[in-house]
């Protein structure tokens, strides 16, 4: 079967993969798994890598190019060095990254770079230790730090820190601001959803985890008038838009900014003030083999049992459903049964 050009049942061409490689994770972020934890799936219920790239090579046949490895945290799974060596060489494949809390990453990130990986995003949601150590229960901001210089050392372009911005807490945007005036750091605030807490009437409270609402949810014209204002005030100049030519490469839906002479830049990720479902390019696929066609619903396609008969064809039918399955929009729901570190981040 000759490449493709996927696109969904509203036209949207869809050429973007987000792979989930474990629901297990070296932090317990408050938004990502509930204080309780969550019930890791045993191993033969997840994907072995040999089923990933058989996947990847049968979705190339649709059109899909680009690929996110995710989490869980990715760096936790045992061979993921040789594992992305592997899928970058498929043909068809024009882009593999990663998204990571960046822990990992000193020991890691010289391997990666060596095995083809370039782009690599990096969460981090606070500056403050004691803000840091509170939302992830225990992580040390040390130890990210360490794992942005890795990956700077390493030649890794771009480097990308996704920030989700949460009213109840305390975070220093403009501390993220300064980070990108000395190093090509492209810093990327995005607006909280309380995924895995489905909304009140679904059958779960409407509370985010540990108390988070809703109301939490920054959006992202708010961030963007702080960052304005307090760039003014540390003498750093107008806040810019840029052109998405000028803008660091990306498959996703954030818009740039930069102060002027910045090595880095300022993005916004505006999933609930600005739907971008008109512009959504993918689909997820979680770490126990479940194709969803949208973040935020629940509905999931099993495409494990196809890849463990190796019944190539069933495999496509499930690329096909989900292709013809995928909604228009969220609707605002941004509830789901299964929290982040389940999903894929």
């Amino acid at each position: 079967m000759g490449l493709a050009m996927a696109t969904d049942a509203h036209g949207r061409r869809i050429d973007y993969l987000r792979i989930s490689l474990t629901d297990r994770c070296n932090l317990r972020c408050r938004y990502c798994m509930p204080v309780e934890g969550i019930s890791f799936k045993p191993h033969d219920e997840i994907l072995t890598y040999e089923e990933i790239v058989r996947f990847a090579r049968i979705a190339v046949e649709y059109g899909i190019s680009k690929i996110r490895l995710t989490g869980g945290e990715p760096l936790v799974r045992e061979g993921v060095v040789g594992f992305v060596r592997e899928l970058i060489a498929v043909p068809g494949i024009e882009s593999v990254a990663m998204t990571t809390n960046g822990t990992l990453l000193p020991r890691f990130a010289a391997d990666l770079y060596a095995a083809g990986l370039r782009r690599v995003n990096i969460s981090l949601d606070s500056l403050d230790p004691e803000v840091f150590a509170r939302i992830t229960r225990g992580g040390r901001l040390a130890d990210v730090l360490a794992g942005i210089d890795s990956a700077l050392e390493a030649g890794f372009d771009p480097v990308k820190l996704n920030v989700v911005v949460v009213r109840s807490l305390e975070q220093d945007l403009a501390g993220f601001a300064r980070l990108t005036i000395d190093r090509p750091l492209h810093v990327r605030f995005i607006e909280y959803m309380p995924v895995g807490e489905a909304e009140e009437g679904s059958g779960c409270h409407a509370e985010g985890v540990e108390g988070w609402t809703r109301e939490d949810s920054v959006p992202s014209d708010e961030v963007l008038d702080v960052l304005a204002r307090e760039g003014a005030r540390m003498g750093l100049g107008a806040l810019e838009p840029l052109e998405r030519e000028s803008a660091p490469g990306g498959w996703g839906p954030a818009r740039y900014y930069r102060f002027g002479g910045a090595a880095g830049t300022l993005g916004v990720i505006s999933p609930l003030s600005h739907h971008f479902c008109g512009e959504c390019n993918r689909l997820r696929l979680t770490a126990d083999g479940r194709l969803r066609p949208c973040l935020f619903s629940d509905h999931e396609l099993d495409v494990r049992q196809a890849l463990r008969t190796g019944d190539a064809d069933a495999v496509r039918h499930v690329i096909r459903s989900t292709l013809a399955e995928k909604p228009e929009s969220h609707e605002s729901r941004v509830g789901t049964e299964r929290g982040m570190s389940q999903i894929g981040g």
